[in-house]
């Protein structure tokens, strides 16, 4: 297991998790959100193939419809 910061909380997540598999482990929808990672937004592109390391910085951003 390793520990990161999601949203200013330490989280702990099993190693070699793609982003979207850690946004799903979280209970994200990965095709509502936005993220920050460690302090870059992190383009939908590069999500499969951006694996979570000890100690990042994300910061997840629900998207939220309506008008």
């Amino acid at each position: 297991m390793i520990t990161i910061t999601v949203n200013g909380e330490s989280q702990t997540c099993q190693e070699n998790l793609s982003l979207p598999r850690l946004l799903e482990y979280l209970g994200y929808n990965p095709r509502l959100v936005a993220v920050e990672y460690n302090g870059e937004i992190l383009h939908r592109q590069n999500w499969e193939k951006t694996i979570i390391k000890e100690g990042d910085k994300l910061e997840v951003v629900t998207i939220v419809g309506g008008g």
